[in-house]
């Protein structure tokens, strides 16, 4: 009865509550109707899943044989991996998925893919000699309660990279290239060549090089100076391979848990492999961040695949001739997205590699391509110019309501332990343990400084101390983060003990150590803990 108030209702917007029901919501709303009516998985990857979404960080770990792959996941996991073996031959014939699981197991790939929860559905094109190649590794660990790692196949070199797998290796690389937070490419201080096969996953690896952490693993094994060589020609090698002027960050180390070779270096793999350690926690705090600008990357893509197939469609004959203009079509490729590039003004970052989009549109029929549908591009653009901006709010909203979101156990924790904490024992907390002011043991050195500067009843003007405190040549604002730090019973001169200590922490700064934002109690002088005590 009613039926035309009903046209006049107002729909109430769908309430998201986080990045991924966001990216969910407007992939399959706005994205995937315009990939399927461009037949955009015919030509690129599948379509996404809601595990594609939902799915923990996952890092990809790629390498030639015998570079450390699994022994590199299984000292992060402090763990043995169901179903793996270490040597020095290509051990690791499979892709092994390594997910958190209440007991261990394995899953063969048949079975793995059929499973809705885990996001390997779409790997089912790759045919059986892959699946037969392809498992999960389940166990209880506390680092994959937050992370999965995907262990690879030793890629081979020399006279053995002839040899073929079966199956297609560097699209299976891409596939999951395109959906992991960080490919982690391991090489060995000892065997540095990049093999055809090698170089071919390489460049299966384009357009994700953002993923990218290059680690040079056994580098205990060379003395320093040959280690310097060793990291100078993996650089050049490197450049060659990505063939882009940005250099790529390595990281030095030796990434399993027994005693270095050669120690020289120790402090340098520490800080490395801190570094490192860093950026693979991180990634669950940065999970939904990579699937907003992978979603992003892909609707790029998908808006320029509709340009594609639209005007291949408009430029075939309607009767006669169709083969031959397919294949000047072809042909004219390059000539095409040049064209597109202008008319659409699109960068040309964003289109797909000419050769291989050449090689696929020889098995399709240009005629039952689709024309351009203004309305599903203007839809495209919206998700891309304010759908996805609308999700940034909460993106940020998510990173303050969770800050602790990191990935924890394993060896992530060995570093994060008493001593062995990244500067525990150094700059300024050294002496943490000591019954003895650390500062007492050059005292008599900063004592000669400070009487020399002639202080008045026994302290020294502000004036005084800065006129000293500026020959350091540090920054006006270390200086005054050192002077309230020494300053300690706040009356604006420095005595014999708070001006020893206002010199301490210069050294620490001149020494390359940071600051603490608050005076740790082992620093305070002797003569000002009981005050500074009761104060607190």
């Amino acid at each position: 009865m009613f039926s035309w108030m009903k046209k006049h209702e107002k729909k109430n917007p769908e309430v998201i509550h986080t990045v991924t029901e966001g990216l969910k919501d407007l992939y399959k709303k706005k994205l995937l109707p315009v990939e399927e009516f461009y037949r955009f998985h015919d030509f690129h990857s599948p379509a996404l899943e809601d595990a594609d979404f939902d799915n923990k960080p996952m890092v990809l770990v790629v390498g030639q044989y015998s570079t450390g792959k699994t022994t590199f996941i299984k000292y992060l996991l402090e763990q043995d991996i169901p179903g793996s073996r270490i040597g020095p031959e290509p051990t690791t014939d499979s892709f092994i998925a390594v997910m958190h699981g209440e007991t261990e197991g394995i899953i063969p790939g048949n079975a793995l893919i059929v499973d809705p929860k885990k996001p390997f559905r779409k790997l089912n094109p790759f045919g059986n000699t892959f699946l037969n190649r392809f498992m999960c590794a389940h166990l209880p660990n506390q680092v994959l309660e937050s992370i999965s790692l995907i262990d690879t196949p030793g890629i081979l070199s020399g006279a053995k990279q002839r040899v073929s797998r079966g199956y297609d290796f560097p699209a299976v690389l891409q596939w999951f290239a395109e959906r992991v937070d960080r490919i982690v490419l391991l090489f060995d201080a000892h065997k540095l060549e990049i093999s055809d096969e090698f170089s071919e996953a390489i460049r299966a690896l384009k357009g994700n090089e953002d993923k990218i952490r290059v680690v040079l693993n056994k580098a205990d094994m060379v003395e320093t100076q040959q280690l310097m060589r060793v990291y100078g020609a993996l650089m050049w090698s490197l450049g060659k391979v990505f063939n882009t002027p940005e250099v790529l960050r390595v990281y030095i180390g030796s990434f399993w848990s027994e005693p270095l070779l050669i120690s020289d270096n120790r402090r340098l793999f520490e800080l490395e492999e801190q570094d490192l350690f860093t950026d693979i926690q991180n990634l669950p705090r940065n999970s939904a961040l990579r699937k907003l600008n992978d979603l992003v990357k892909r609707a790029r893509l998908v808006r320029v695949h509709a340009h594609i197939i639209s005007h291949l469609k408009k430029d075939m004959p309607s009767v006669f001739g169709k083969e031959n203009k397919k294949k000047q079509l072809i042909n004219k490729l390059p000539v095409i997205f040049a064209k597109i590039q202008l008319e659409h003004h699109i960068s040309p970052g964003d289109f797909p590699d000419c050769q291989k989009m050449q090689e696929l549109l020889m098995v399709h029929d240009f005629t039952k391509f689709h024309g351009l549908k203004p309305r599903m591009m203007e839809s495209l653009d919206e998700m891309l110019t304010t759908d996805i901006a609308k999700l940034m709010p909460l993106l940020r909203q998510e990173e303050i309501e969770d800050p602790e979101q990191v990935v924890q156990g394993g060896a992530f924790d060995g570093t994060r332990n008493g001593p062995f904490v990244e500067g525990a024992t150094e700059g300024a907390y050294e002496g943490m343990d000591d019954e003895d002011w650390v500062v007492t043991k050059d005292k008599p050195k900063y004592d000669e400084i400070f009487y020399n500067l002639s202080p008045m009843d026994g302290k020294l003007s502000g004036t005084k101390a800065k006129n000293w405190m500026v020959t350091t040549k540090l920054p006006n604002s270390v200086l005054g983060k050192i002077w309230k730090l020494s300053d300690v019973d706040r009356d604006g001169m420095l005595d014999d003990e708070e001006f020893a200590l206002a010199s301490h922490l210069i050294e620490v700064k001149l020494e390359g150590h940071g600051l603490p934002s608050d005076l740790p109690r082992h620093l305070v002088p002797p003569s000002k803990r009981r005050q500074k005590g009761s104060a607190e």
